[in-house]
């Protein structure tokens, strides 16, 4: 991963601050109840945000609980919607590959970083970018309950 290290402290910090909200750690120090994961507040460059993100790591959905190798990858079509594809091997490092294609809405243009995932018609769930670093080179993504997290990088 490329930056600085005042860069990677920063990406560090988020990190720790994003997982203390987790339910499994709030039970371990005590905790019952932390408010909601918000969005960033500053404005996603939705160009600049398309393209592969690598999964390092994740508190996963259940259609993920035996993920490996995740890559995430989103391309904005004309019509402002994200089509998402998501491949990962399945079982282990090795095993066959499965991919999923969620559409992606972006929910608040403001910022566009709340989105709207949309894997089965009508549902859509909520996502958002609660951090991603000025290089566009890592990101977390995490829904309101902090139940589902995930860290991404541009590499491996």
């Amino acid at each position: 991963m490329r930056g600085s290290v005042a860069g990677r402290s920063l990406f560090f910090a988020a990190l720790a601050t994003l997982f203390s909200g987790c339910e499994s750690w709030s039970k371990f120090f005590g905790s019952d109840s932390k408010p909601p994961l918000r969005a960033i507040d500053r404005r996603v460059d939705l160009n600049r945000f398309m393209g592969d993100w690598y999964v390092i790591a994740h508190i996963p959905t259940f259609i993920e609980d035996d993920a490996f190798n995740g890559v995430e990858s989103y391309k904005l079509d004309p019509d402002g919607t994200i089509a998402t594809t998501y491949v990962f091997n399945q079982g282990d490092f090795t095993g066959p590959l499965k991919t999923y294609h969620p559409r992606g809405f972006v929910y608040n243009y403001e910022t566009n970083a709340e989105w709207r995932m949309q894997f089965i018609w009508p549902f859509k769930a909520t996502y958002l970018i609660a951090y991603l670093d000025d290089t566009y080179e890592t990101t977390i993504i995490g829904v309101p309950d902090r139940s589902y997290v995930w860290i991404m990088a541009r590499s491996k």
